[in-house]
């Protein structure tokens, strides 16, 4: 078998073993639940409450976006005005203000699900 085809392959059948494990474990937790009396409603609970989904994803990629820009553009300074090597700037401040810009959306979606 040639060797290119073992890494699709393979990450094809990780997918698929993660999201087989998260549906099989599902399933009997909710069967041991039934099995034990314990209302079936539970699941349906905190559904309709909160801020949806879609709402939390784009406040956090909008931070993320936000801070690799602002990192993109740290880093050109730092460059440009410092003797620092640029190979090692850009990845370093990019990674910091991403993960700056994360915890922010993080805090900032965190406040809107209180409200």
């Amino acid at each position: 078998m040639d060797d290119k085809i073992l890494i699709p392959v393979s990450f094809f059948l990780m997918i698929f073993g993660i999201v087989y494990l998260i549906y099989s474990t599902r399933n009997r937790e909710r069967l041991a639940l039934i099995e034990k009396g314990v209302d079936a409603s539970i699941f349906l609970q905190g559904k309709g409450s909160g801020v949806p989904a879609w709402k939390i994803f784009v406040v956090n990629l909008a931070f993320l976006l936000i801070g690799s820009g602002v990192g993109i553009f740290l880093a050109l300074l730092i460059t440009t005005y410092t003797s620092l090597n640029d190979g090692a700037v850009y990845p370093s401040i990019i990674f910091i203000m991403a993960g700056i810009g994360l915890l922010t959306g993080f805090k900032t979606a965190k406040d809107l699900d209180k409200e």
